[in-house]
C-alpha cells in the first residue's frame, strides 16, 4: 500500500464502522504519530472501548490484526511530506470560532485535499471499464439530486459535445420515470456524495431491475448505491458539519467526470473530433 494511501482507506470507509469503530477511527485520524506507539489496549481505553473493537476495527480494514495495522500505519506516515499533507487533511475542518482569514485558507486547503485524495483513490481498472460502458451504451443518464445534480448536469454540458446519447432530468419523478424505461443496452451514471440519498438508490434500483448497467461516482466504498452499481468510482473529499454540498465535494467529482471526458474522447477521437466542430459550429453565431 503506497504512503498516504492507509489514511486515505479509513476515510473512505468510515461508513463501514460500527459506532465503537467510529470512535477508534476517529483517535487514529486525530493521533496517528501516538497510535504508532500504543498497545491495543492503551488504543481501547483512549477510546473508551474494549479490545474487541479496536481488533473488529481492523478486520472492518481487512487487516488481520492489529500489528499489521500498526504497521501500515507506520507506512502511511513515514516521510515529512506525508507527515505534513495528513496534518492539512486533519486540521482543515471549519468552525464557528474561525476568522474570515482562517476560512480562506481553511476552503483552500480543503479544496486541494479533495483534488489530491482523489488522485490517490483512482482505480484505472474501474475508470477504464466506466468509459468502456459508455462507448457501448445506447443512452446514457446522467442522475444525482441536490449538489450532485449540478455535477450531472455538469457533465451533460461536456459529453452533450461530443455525443447524442447523453441525457438528464432534473426532476426526481421524472429521473424515477426515466430509470423505468432504460434496456440493457443502455447505461445510468450515478453522482451521490453520500451514496444514501432516497430519490437516487430509488433511481439506481430502477435502472438494474431493467437490465442497465450503473456507474457511481460516490465518496464511500460500501453504501446502498455501491450494492447496485456495476463500477464504483471514489472521489476523496470529507465534509464536516458546515460544509454539506461544499465545493470541495463537487471539484472531486467534477475532476473524474474531466478524467473519464478526456478517457472517451481519445477512444472515439474521429467521431468525437467531428462533433465537437459541429457544436462548437453551432453556438458560434451566439457569442459577440
Amino acid at each position: 500500500m503506497a504512503s498516504g494511501e492507509f489514511i486515505l482507506k479509513i476515510n473512505s470507509r468510515y461508513n463501514l464502522f460500527t459506532k465503537a469503530e467510529r470512535k477508534v477511527a476517529d483517535y487514529v485520524l486525530q493521533n496517528p504519530k501516538k497510535v504508532l506507539f500504543m498497545s491495543i489496549t492503551d488504543l481501547a481505553e483512549a477510546c473508551d472501548v474494549g479490545d474487541t473493537s479496536v481488533f473488529r476495527f481492523c478486520k472492518t480494514m481487512q487487516l488481520q490484526g492489529y500489528q499489521e495495522f500498526k504497521m501500515q500505519l507506520s507506512l502511511s506516515i513515514s516521510d515529512d511530506d506525508e507527515d505534513d499533507r495528513i496534518a492539512s487533511m486533519l486540521s482543515s475542518e471549519i468552525t464557528q470560532e474561525d476568522s474570515i482569514e482562517e476560512v480562506a485558507r481553511k476552503v483552500l486547503q480543503i479544496n486541494q485535499n479533495a483534488l489530491n485524495e482523489t488522485f490517490d483513490l483512482l482505480n484505472y481498472e474501474a475508470l477504464s471499464q466506466a468509459v468502456d460502458y459508455m462507448i457501448s451504451a445506447k443512452q446514457i443518464y446522467f442522475f444525482g439530486v441536490g449538489s450532485s445534480l449540478m455535477t450531472a448536469q455538469d457533465a451533460v454540458n461536456k459529453f452533450i459535445r461530443i455525443t447524442s446519447k447523453i441525457h438528464s432530468v432534473p426532476d426526481a419523478h421524472m429521473q424515477a420515470m426515466a430509470a423505468s424505461v432504460l434496456t440493457p443496452d443502455d447505461l445510468a451514471f450515478v453522482i451521490s456524495y453520500s451514496g444514501a440519498t432516497k430519490d437516487t438508490i430509488q433511481v439506481v434500483r430502477q435502472a438494474k431491475q431493467e437490465g442497465a448497467k450503473v456507474v457511481s461516482i460516490t465518496r464511500f466504498e460500501k453504501s446502498p448505491l455501491t450494492a447496485y452499481s456495476d463500477v464504483v468510482i471514489l472521489c476523496g473529499t470529507n465534509e464536516g458539519p458546515l460544509q454539506g454540498g461544499s465545493t470541495s465535494a463537487r471539484i472531486s467529482q467534477m475532476m473524474l467526470l474531466d478524467l473519464i471526458y478526456m478517457e472517451y474522447f481519445k477512444r472515439t477521437y474521429d467521431v468525437s473530433s467531428r462533433n465537437k466542430k459541429k457544436t462548437s459550429g453551432a453556438v458560434l453565431e451566439k457569442l459577440y
